[in-house]
């Protein structure tokens, strides 16, 4: 399974490199409607809009050739009938964290949820990497179910805070070391202490 750090390196060349190709259509747009007098060797309208359409075609197959390799997508589109392995309860309240098991210890390659409840206000819960990069992450709204299934393919040490803005106090919602994934041939160079 794709790691999102590898996709994210990944995407950020092909969309880089999508935005200089649309950018490059406004600016040759801008430039020749500034210029003074007549417009000499205009180009053919049909060159314009066959670049333009280009543009919009390319950018909507980028994401519908993506849109599957994102890591959680698969596992949502089948979520009925996949059975996690393990379920850690995660409870949120007057801008703490407490997690039923520190740390949670997952089993590599094994479904495990993350079902977390907020007692008073809207949260956050970002699954992090020690190199500070997201692995996944969750609104956490009051009075409603949330849970994130996850699975991980990595050994690492993970940690979670509050990615939701709470009021001041929600930066300083961060549980180090909440997630020890342990079992895999692998080990996350991001994510190892």
């Amino acid at each position: 399974m794709a790691d999102s750090v590898d996709i994210l390196g990944t995407l950020k060349l092909v969309y880089t490199i999508y935005a200089l190709l649309a950018i490059s259509l406004i600016g040759w747009y801008g430039y020749r409607i500034t210029q003074a007098g007549e417009a000499k060797g205009v180009v053919k309208p049909i060159y314009f809009w066959s670049y333009a359409i280009s543009l919009a075609v390319i950018g909507t197959g980028l994401h519908f050739l993506t849109f599957n390799v994102v890591p959680w997508v698969p596992m949502d589109l089948d979520r009925a009938n996949i059975k996690a392995e393990k379920s850690f309860k995660i409870v949120y309240e007057k801008h703490n964290i407490t997690l039923e098991e520190k740390p949670m210890q997952v089993p590599c390659g094994k479904y495990v949820v993350f079902d977390a409840h907020s007692n008073d206000l809207t949260y956050g819960f970002g699954i992090f990497r020690q190199n500070h990069t997201l692995v996944a992450q969750m609104q956490v709204v009051p009075n409603n179910r949330n849970d994130l299934m996850w699975i991980f393919h990595k050994n690492g040490t993970y940690y979670i805070r509050s990615t939701e803005y709470s009021g001041p106090k929600g930066a300083q919602m961060i549980v180090e070391d909440a997630i020890v994934v342990s079992g895999c041939q692998e080990d996350d160079s991001h994510s190892m202490r």
